[in-house]
């Protein structure tokens, strides 16, 4: 196996060449531009793959959904604005059930400006019908485009795979890659369900009535919730095959014990884990919850973690304009609403737009809770 000092961009696109893909519809716009140019350079070095040069990421993602449901295994990359102007064709590849994979460099939305992270982008598009996995290494990257193709080919679904602009995009790390041998043993040729061909004509997506119409979403909604446990095979049978971890829906750090459970998504796990052990030694008893897929969401997984007497601190990256706290906070609360009676369930909305999310800034979050709690 070898093993590369590469950015998260070098090795999503690392990934799709190992994942033998057939077309990529793409335009660039920061912070994963990197990732469609790595590809067009692996396809002028003999990679065989058919790029789109797109005039907007609409047409990128419309170019993407007509080559799928043409039969071909397909990528696409986007962030910020650009998964925004796809909107309205992502729709249409969840309900149309294409096993696209994107990569979304999370990055924060105009207004105003800003080229660094945060997951508003991400999470504005929660409710399109693509499963939402967040990466927290260079090393996961790789691992989760190639799991997202056993999952999207197993389930038809379109799945996204989520990464933060510059703090993985563009900071190297080390990335082992498995031999192409095994990569092809755990993900072989994709064989459609469905493809263009005269011989056998299909319509897709045509209108319906509404009985037809509700069976549809109906179905999908339902497809979408019990796909965990596709998502958690596809990682256990990728551990087999390249003796590499990466899966679940969640990971867990220093919770058998915790008495605060600290709830994040993203490369900020990274941080939060170097937090609790500085915090752990001062003897403070904490915890770390990253949520690692968001759609489906992992309510069981958390709340299994959870105990009645657990102070549990979620940490948005985002906004829910309209609602007090952030979207992750308002799944979660949701979700154990009338099933667990924590002690504490407190949501802060941090490190948006890039802003850095310092173990000081936690430790002051901590601080706070536990004065609002006892007093």
């Amino acid at each position: 196996m070898d093993k590369i000092l590469c950015t998260g961009n070098y090795a999503a696109a690392e990934a799709v060449k190992y994942a033998k893909v057939d077309v990529v519809a793409g335009y660039p716009i920061t912070p994963s531009t990197k990732i469609v140019e790595k590809i067009n350079e692996d396809i002028a070095h003999g990679m065989k793959c058919k790029f789109i040069s797109i005039e907007g990421e609409h047409s990128a993602m419309a170019a993407t959904v007509a080559a799928s449901a043409a039969g071909a295994r397909v990528f696409t990359a986007t962030s910020s604005q650009g998964l925004l102007y796809m909107h309205e064709v992502l729709h249409m590849a969840a309900g149309g059930r294409l096993p696209i994979v994107m990569a979304n460099v999370n990055r924060g939305v105009f207004a105003p400006w800003t080229l660094k992270a945060d997951h508003q982008d991400a999470l504005s598009q929660r409710d399109t019908g693509w499963i939402q996995i967040y990466c927290a290494s260079n090393q996961e990257i790789f691992n989760t485009i190639l799991q997202a193709y056993k999952i999207a080919e197993k389930a038809y679904l379109p799945v996204m795979v989520n990464f933060d602009g510059f703090l993985l995009s563009h900071c190297e790390e080390p990335v082992s890659l498995p031999e192409e041998e095994k990569i092809s043993t755990y993900l072989p040729d994709y064989k459609p369900m469905w493809s263009l061909n005269t011989e056998n004509p299909t319509s897709f997506s045509n209108v319906t009535n509404p009985k037809e119409y509700a069976d549809f979403r109906d179905k999908l909604s339902k497809d979408i919730l019990n796909v965990g446990t596709i998502i958690k095979q596809a990682a256990y049978e990728y551990q087999e095959c390249t003796e590499l971890w990466d899966g679940d829906m969640i990971e867990t750090y220093c919770t058998e014990d915790a008495e605060i459970i600290l709830v994040a998504m993203g490369s900020v796990a990274a941080d939060i884990k170097y937090c609790v052990d500085i915090l752990r030694k001062e003897g403070v008893s904490v915890g770390l919850i990253r949520i690692r897929v968001f759609v489906p969401f992992p309510g069981i997984e958390i709340m299994n973690i959870l105990k009645t007497d657990s102070k549990v601190i979620v940490i948005d990256r985002d906004y829910h304009f309209g609602a007090e706290d952030g979207i992750v906070i308002s799944e979660l609360r949701s979700f154990l609403y009338g099933k667990l009676n924590l002690k504490c369930l407190k949501g802060m909305v941090m490190g948006i737009g890039g802003k850095e999310i310092t173990c000081e800034e936690i430790k002051r979050v901590i601080k706070k809770m536990e004065v609002e709690v006892y007093d």
